[in-house]
Formats: C-alpha cells, structure tokens, sequence
C-alpha cells in the first residue's frame, strides 16, 4: 500500500544526486496527480480535445462534487452533469445538469474581459521576440565569421614568414591556413543561408494586424488554429474552479481565480424546446410576406439569391421552407389569394396596362406608380386599384415610359 509523502517516517532529500532536483520531482508529480482522471474529485485531469471546456473545472453548488462530462454524438455539444448523489445518498434525481454551449460561452466571455489588458503586451511582446530571434542569429555569426578571418589572416602571415627550406614546417602551416580558410567559407555559406532565411521586416499593416489581434482576443479566441485543448489551458492557467448552483430558470457561477478572487456570472437556462438553431427574426418576416405571393419553391430562390442561409447554415429547399411555415404556423400560398386582396405581381399588371414589363418597372422607379417588394429580388405587389390612377393612365398615355425592346430580356423577378 502506497503512502502519502506526509507519512513518510524517512526522507533524505539530496542523498544522491538525482537526474533531476527534487523541486522538479514534485512538479512533476504533482502534474501527473492533477492529470490523473480516475483518481478521485479533488483534482481537474488531464486536458482533452473535447469541445466542452469547463470540464474539470466545474463543481457542484449542492452536493460539492465534480461535474463529469456527458456527449451526445453531436459534434461540439455537451452536457455537464453530476447523478452519483443517487448512488450514495439514495436520491432518484440527477443532482445538476445542462447544456455546455451557454456556460462554455458565458465563461470564457468572462475570462477574455479579465485578461484584454495582457493582449495588448503579448502582440507588442511576439512583434519584439521576433525581430530579436532574427537578429540575434545572425549577429553571432557574423562574430564568428569575423574571428574566422582574423585566424585565417594570421596563419597566413605566419606561413610567409617561415624559411621555404624548413618544409616540415611550411608544410604544417600551410595546412592550418587551408583549415582556416575552409572554416571562413563555411561560416560565409551559413551566413547567407541564415540571411535568406531571415524573416522579413514587419510591414506597418503588418504589425498593426499582429497588434489588432492583441486587443481582439475574442477574435482570436475564435480562430480555426486555436484548438479545444489550447482554449482549456488558458482557462486552467486563470481558473481554479467554478461552483454551480441551479436556481428556477438560470444557473448560478462563483468564479474562483487563481489569485483568490471570486466573480460572481449568472447564465440564463434555455427552456424546454428551446435551442440554439433559431432563425433570425429578419428572415422569418421575410419568408412570412413572400409566402403571401409566392410558392414554397420560389420563396426557395429568392432565399438562395439572397445568400440567406437557415439556422444550421444550408442552403433553402421547398421542403425547408415548408417545415419553416409549418413550424411557425403560416399559410401556405393559395393560388387566386392575391385576386381576393385586390393584388397584383408584375406581368399581370402589365398585361392588365397591355405595355411590357420594363414599362411598369420604370413607372415603380419613377414612383409614379406604388409597389410594395418585400426584398430584392422579389415580386413586386401592386394594388390593382393603383392601375387607374390619374398619373399612371397619364404616364403610359404620354409615352414616359420605356417601350418593349425585344433585343432586352425581362425576368420575372426585379
């Protein structure tokens, strides 16, 4: 049975000399104790690349137990839990759990606000390590080279001034001199492979990007480089842990710093049905007015055209439009609607004014006649009462609009 060191009866530190000091031992054991995950619910373990990452860190508020991690199969998406309280307090229900996503965000929120004054250091800090790494290694070998030199200028003075009859010695200076010069040559072809591969002087927009990113940590945080696991790091670096408390309706955090501190950050529970896959309100008005003059296929298109993407980033369909209305409770388009209302699209007011459709454009853009368009791209909506305004008649009478050229193709959509 293995004893904690605290129980030791003899320890004789130094008594041998180690491979490495016992400061670094216990760093080291105390890495691998931190890191062990099975060993227990005081210690965080070891940093993984899972997109959850508080796990670790989090503690339960009632019962004071670590928060284990749960995955659904979903990519990036978690549920932070804790039900061994029914294992031994007999209890049915789990103790806590939730979602990762809002917690995950609402921390590091927190800890990006916390440590923004130390990017700014590090850009300035990264922009100076740089430069002086570049410089550095070419400043030695230029020392080098020069000694080099000197060497080799002196064995050459020492091999003119010897007797031309003494060979033995003419030899062996000649050969330090060879040395010396094929020293000098190397050291010259390293100095112009290490010139190359010189880094180039950062640009004035350069280093203003390196120095953006600095005062940007959220952006940076965000970076498709930064893994889940560098992202843990940061957090453990910072956090000692985090108590969770459930309360109706929200969750309670205490944030415990390394320093000691304590912050206080309350994240709003998501309802039942609710989730993060909402599409945005700007586009549900826009589906609901196009679905009033349009198919499901069509209200597709102009979507598409628009670069309007759903809630999970695809592109429409008639059948997401139709599960969209289905969901939000609006009506499908009926074929005669627009009649019943008094309304009109494009070409039927042409035809109904017998000009071309670019002529009815023209008096929309001229304001002359009214036209409601929900979005670019889509049917313009004319009051059949509008035909017979006075302008209007007046217009299309006095010619003021553009005549049909058949060389010029019309859409159907303006």
């Amino acid at each position: 049975m293995r004893r904690p060191q605290k129980d030791w009866e003899i320890l004789i530190r130094d008594h041998h000399e180690g491979y490495i000091s016992w400061q670094d031992y216990e760093n080291n054991q105390l890495t691998i104790n931190g890191n062990a995950n099975m060993k227990g619910e005081m210690v965080p373990g070891s940093v993984r690349n899972g997109g959850d990452f508080l796990v670790g860190l989090l503690r339960c508020g009632h019962c004071g137990r670590k928060l284990r991690v749960q995955h659904n199969g979903l990519r990036g998406v978690a549920r932070y839990v804790y039900n061994d309280a029914a294992v031994n307090h007999g209890r049915r229900a789990k103790c806590i759990a939730f979602g990762n996503m809002r917690i995950d965000a609402a921390v590091s929120s927190e800890v990006l606000l916390l440590i923004a004054p130390l990017g700014l250091d590090a850009a300035l800090q990264a922009i100076v390590e740089r430069e002086r790494a570049g410089t550095g290694r070419l400043r030695q070998i230029e020392l080098a080279l020069e000694q080099a030199r000197y060497e080799a200028a002196r064995a050459h003075r020492q091999y003119d001034a010897v007797d031309p009859e003494n060979r033995l010695v003419a030899r062996d200076l000649e050969r330090r001199w060879n040395e010396r010069l094929a020293e000098v040559a190397r050291l010259e072809d390293e100095l112009r492979v290490a010139s190359d591969k010189q880094p180039p002087i950062l640009s004035d927009s350069e280093r203003a990007e390196i120095l953006a990113l600095g005062t940007d940590l959220e952006r940076l945080w965000s970076h498709p480089a930064a893994s889940a696991a560098i992202r843990k790091r940061v957090l453990r670096a910072v956090l000692e842990e985090i108590v969770v408390t459930a309360e109706r309706g929200h969750l309670e955090l205490n944030l415990h710093w390394k320093g000691g501190d304590h912050t206080a950050l309350q994240v709003v529970k998501k309802r039942i049905g609710q989730h993060r896959w909402k599409t945005d309100t700007a586009t549900e008005h826009l589906i609901c007015d196009l679905a009033r003059v349009l198919s499901d296929g069509n209200i597709a298109s102009v979507l598409n055209r628009l670069a309007v993407r759903t809630a999970k980033g695809n592109s429409w369909t008639q059948q997401r439009v139709r599960t969209f209305r289905n969901d939000h409770g609006v009506a499908v388009y009926r074929e005669g609607e627009r009649a019943e209302r008094g309304e009109m699209i494009l070409h039927e007011a042409a035809s109904r004014l017998q000009v071309s459709k670019m002529t009815v454009v023209r008096l929309i853009k001229d304001g002359i006649l009214p036209a409601k368009q929900a979005c670019i791209g889509a049917p313009y909506v004319i009051r059949e009462a509008d035909l017979d305004l006075l302008a209007v008649q007046r217009a299309i009478k006095n010619g003021r609009a553009v005549p049909s050229d058949p060389r010029q193709g019309c859409l159907e959509y303006q």
